[in-house]
């Protein structure tokens, strides 16, 4: 998918979210403290910012889902990369008879 068709699928989803929670798109913008035109834009996908984006997932009571968007890394790569290897003892090999 391009760039604008994924801006068009989470605005068919916004608008879809928009309409279970009852919703029309003038009640929204007030409830999340935006514009109609910035409502109207997100569910076009056209011109919208992460802000105007995070207002409304909240006022939709749906930003959960950022967990599954950006989820919060469990082990923090540059810690191991900080890390050194465990040291591992190394013996030297015996000498067979008849080697010097």
């Amino acid at each position: 998918m391009t760039i604008a068709e994924l801006a068009g699928e989470l605005g068919t989803r916004i608008r879809d979210l928009r309409v279970r929670h009852r919703f029309n798109q003038e009640e929204l913008a007030a409830h999340a403290g935006l514009g109609v035109r910035a409502v109207r834009d997100l569910e076009r996908g056209k011109g919208s910012t992460v802000e105007s984006l995070l207002k409304v997932l909240k006022a939709l009571d749906s930003l959960e889902g950022l967990n599954y968007l950006a989820p919060k890394p469990s082990v923090d790569p540059m810690a191991l990369l900080k890390q050194r290897a465990p040291l591992v003892r190394v013996r030297k090999t015996r000498k067979q008879k008849g080697e010097l």
